[in-house]
């Protein structure tokens, strides 16, 4: 594959409340690492079957054994393990962005593009996928330049054109083996649930044909430093801003709100839930709001049971605007899920209502 493509290493999204409290499971996920740093890629795929025998629905362990499938030298195995997570993990970005980084591996840059844009459609913060979907196309490009020169060698337009997109392509190895997850600090929980279902992997794998191989590009140079300049003294303030006073009645109506929001989630009361979005709210991706809609009610009425919790509510109220951050805890179906979110709300008459969700922050 491409050295510019990185693989998901560690399972963002996934919030494990016994991850790593349970030393018997750490100690397990370590040992794999481990023996797949050795290069006993053998032993370590044992561990892995033997582990997830008793708890095949660990994540994390199905995530690691893909990795060491592939630096195994088995790309095929690995594909179809990632397959299989999307099958029973859809609302998680890294099986589609590991899977993409095979494809493209493999040449298949049209599949490849589609599985790192179902990444981004499950989370439209993955940054990983986005910088791995900016690759593809930049391959895309360069094949297309390529050919175009080929084609007409007379164009004298083409070549500074193919040769930027071959600059921009970088060669530098970002991405990391399974061996050396080892090394990895401890797991941080991450993404919700995007509102966008995704879509069923067998589409992601019939959505596009094999394209040819797109020539290697070249490695950017390295750019000169420039070292930053210290203000002078004289240039500071003479004296610093006081913080602006905190609206303690308006804190307390915005963390109403949000709970009111979450309350709603939870119990799949899908009038108040959409009650809590502004009349300017701004789905993610390019979906309109009453698509959005449409899929919130879909994958709200597809659960069983739902539960959402706030904890570390951070509210910062300036005028009829707020920000709000948040960890939320999400259960639905038997998937555990917790992240770090970020409202942006605005007072539209004697209500605050959220016009912009994002995840992170």
């Amino acid at each position: 594959m491409r050295k510019s493509l990185r693989f998901a290493v560690c399972l963002l999204s996934l919030f494990l409340t016994t991850a790593f409290a349970n030393s018997a499971r750490a100690d397990d996920f370590s040992e794999v690492a481990q023996l797949s740093r050795e290069g006993k890629f053998v032993e370590a795929l044992a561990k892995v079957e033997v582990y997830l025998s008793s708890r095949p629905k660990d994540a994390q362990m199905r995530l690691l054994k893909g990795l060491v499938q592939r630096d195994a030298g088995k790309p095929t195995d690995a594909l179809m393990t990632f397959v299989r997570m999307t099958e029973d993990f859809p609302e998680l970005p890294e099986p589609y962005n590991n899977l993409g980084v095979i494809y493209a591996d493999q040449n298949q840059l049209d599949k490849a593009r589609t599985a790192f844009e179902m990444a981004l459609r499950t989370n439209p913060s993955y940054s990983t996928a986005h910088e791995n979907l900016a690759d593809v196309y930049g391959r895309l490009s360069s094949a297309a330049y390529n050919k175009a020169l080929q084609m007409d060698l007379s164009n004298a337009a083409v070549a500074p054109k193919l040769a930027l997109v071959r600059q921009i392509i970088t060669l530098n190895p970002t991405k990391l083996s399974a061996a050396q997850l080892a090394a990895l600090p401890k797991l941080q929980p991450a993404p919700a649930p995007a509102a966008v279902a995704p879509t069923p992997p067998t589409q992601v794998a019939q959505a596009a044909t094999k394209t040819a191989p797109a020539p290697e590009p070249v490695a950017k140079p390295a750019r000169e430093a420039t070292p930053a300049t210290r203000k002078p003294a004289d240039e500071a303030p003479a004296a610093q801003k006081s913080a602006p006073a905190v609206d303690t009645a308006a804190n307390r109506e915005v963390e109403q709100a949000v709970q009111t929001w979450a309350e709603a989630w939870g119990s799949k009361d899908l009038k108040a839930y959409f009650a809590a979005y502004g009349r300017d709210f701004d789905p993610a991706g390019k979906l309109s709001r009453s698509q959005w809609e449409e899929e919130r009610r879909a994958r709200i009425e597809g659960k069983a049971t739902i539960s959402v919790k706030l904890t570390d509510v951070q509210t910062l109220v300036r005028g009829n605007s707020a920000l709000v951050k948040f960890r939320q805890d999400y259960r639905a179906n038997g998937i555990a899920i917790s992240s770090r979110k970020t409202l942006e709300m605005v007072r539209q008459g004697d209500s605050w209502k959220i016009v912009r969700e994002a995840v992170g922050g």
